[in-house]
């Protein structure tokens, strides 16, 4: 492990400029730093500035608040997820979001990580990881798994990478039209949608805030029937296989619009236009009718030698998020 300095701001406008100053090749950002540390241990990532955002706050802000005349939530970049996940605010507005944070790793990781850094880690990808492969997100001249190990691996976007995105929150909050506001540069904010940027766009990062940008708090709409849907290999700590995440806009039971990402199938929160589309109209008691909605969601997909399961496993998510958002389906059901 490399030598590197330690900076404590006292505020982001601070952390901010810490983090653009070119004195430093390589500053990196920590809140609760799960993943920071791994990336250090396994010489992934050698920063020569580590700066600590732990417990800086905007003047004093509650982790999380919400505006009922504008009908949204307020989330601090700094709160853990563990926050999220208990928060009666969240549970009542946005449920796909609490559902999404309840989910993500184990209470312990909960505990700790924080919102910001659940959308900021880096991709979980075994080959990347493993400082033995020089592959194509590390510079690299080819991404392992087209002929390797694959099974966890994207099944959109054609690469040149296949990561799969590995923020559980990032397609919840994605569903409820949330953006991320920024210090350190002329732009305020940036739309969760357009936070991430597919391997094409730049293989190196996974994001699109520029050198400096610090994430200070994260805003959403209130998306009462909404809801989450993980499948994985096994129930306690473990990354999802395929997750979904749909907020729906509803007449009555019938869907007058619907808000559809999937996760764990592509490296960005990947939104299914054409699944949105297929449930309007559909009444979320018609299971028959959900399955065949649901089921167009793979009709675009590009699955590699070992993962074409997640196409049988994508529609079964997204009808279920869909019924847990229509309130006719809860944990534990089959």
């Amino acid at each position: 492990m490399n030598r590197f300095s330690l900076a404590k701001p006292r505020s982001f406008e601070e952390a901010a400029t810490l983090a653009g100053d070119k004195v430093y090749e390589l500053p990196i950002l920590k809140a609760g730093g799960m993943d920071v540390v791994d990336l250090i241990k396994e010489g992934i990532e050698e920063p020569d500035l580590l700066i600590q955002l732990k417990g800086l706050t905007r003047d004093g802000a509650p982790g999380i608040s919400d505006d009922p005349m504008g009908n949204t939530i307020t989330i601090e970049a700094g709160t853990t997820l563990a926050e999220i996940a208990a928060s009666e605010i969240v549970h009542k507005h946005a449920p796909v979001v609490a559902q999404a944070a309840e989910s993500a790793a184990s209470p312990q990781v909960r505990n700790v990580a924080t919102a910001a850094g659940n959308l900021l880690q880096r991709p979980r990808c075994w080959y990347f990881r493993n400082a033995e492969f020089d592959c194509l997100k590390k510079g690299g001249a080819r991404c392992f798994a087209v002929e390797g190990e694959n099974q966890y691996h994207a099944v959109f976007g054609r690469g040149p990478c296949h990561i799969v995105h590995p923020s559980n929150l990032a397609p919840a909050l994605a569903a409820c039209s949330a953006s991320v506001h920024i210090t350190g540069s002329n732009r305020d904010s940036i739309a969760i949608s357009e936070l991430f940027h597919m391997p094409d766009k730049g293989v190196f990062d996974e994001h699109n805030l520029r050198p400096g940008e610090v994430i200070t708090h994260i805003t959403l709409e209130y998306r009462q029937k909404s809801g989450f849907y993980a499948i994985k290999a096994k129930r306690s700590f473990d990354w999802p296989l395929v997750f979904a995440c749909v907020s729906l806009d509803l007449n009555g039971p019938v869907i007058a619009q619907a808000r559809v990402w999937g996760g764990a199938v592509a490296p960005v929160p990947w939104r299914l236009e054409r699944v949105e589309n297929a449930l309007r109209g559909i009444d979320v008691r018609e299971g028959p009718r959900l399955e065949v909605a649901a089921s167009v969601s793979t009709e675009e997909a590009e699955p590699m030698t070992q993962n074409q399961y997640k196409l049988k496993l994508l529609p079964v998510a997204i009808r279920r998020a869909v019924m847990r958002a229509g309130g006719i389906w809860a944990e534990g059901d089959e």
